[in-house]
């Protein structure tokens, strides 16, 4: 494959992870892998939590689509698709597990108003610690932080714990 197609590949795949992150995240790790999850919306004890097994999980993807593209003579695409996934896996660790919950020790304060929208609207998908009633489920696209605050008051006002669409 050329280069430049495989570029464009390997970007849309990164632009594409998002949306699937957002899926598993509101409807596998909200809903029927929360037995996983919990352990992320609770203190940490140690240097790990049975969430980290979503990492692991989500990885495979990417593992097999970089081996069999290398490796086995699948498509070529199937290469600049599995690196666009790790690509992904890499900057949401970059953001998530480091800059937002601080898992490598750090002293970077996001200062542009991206990363600080980044950073407020996690934090309030957290202030809701049950699998139900949270709010912003993606994270490389966050919704503003006021309609995130918003949303969270009329749940609470109407007693709605389920999350909306």
């Amino acid at each position: 494959m050329p280069v430049l197609p495989g570029i464009l590949l390997f970007l849309l795949t990164i632009a594409a992870m998002e949306g699937v992150a957002y899926a598993a995240h509101r409807w596998v790790m909200h809903g029927p892998g929360w037995f996983l999850h919990a352990s992320h919306h609770a203190p940490r004890t140690g240097a790990f939590e049975a969430n980290d097994l979503y990492a692991m999980i989500f990885a495979l993807p990417s593992i097999l689509l970089l081996a069999g593209g290398v490796r086995w003579s699948w498509w070529p695409g199937c290469t600049w698709i599995g690196a666009g996934i790790a690509a992904y896996g890499a900057i949401y660790f970059g953001f998530h597990d480091w800059l937002v919950h601080k898992r490598l020790q750090h002293r970077v304060v996001p200062r542009s108003a991206y990363l600080k929208r980044i950073v407020q609207a996690h934090r309030l998908h957290h202030a809701v610690a049950t699998k139900a009633g949270t709010v912003s489920f993606g994270f490389l696209v966050a919704p503003r932080p006021e309609a995130l605050k918003a949303e969270l008051a009329q749940r609470k006002r109407k007693g709605i714990r389920a999350p909306v669409r």
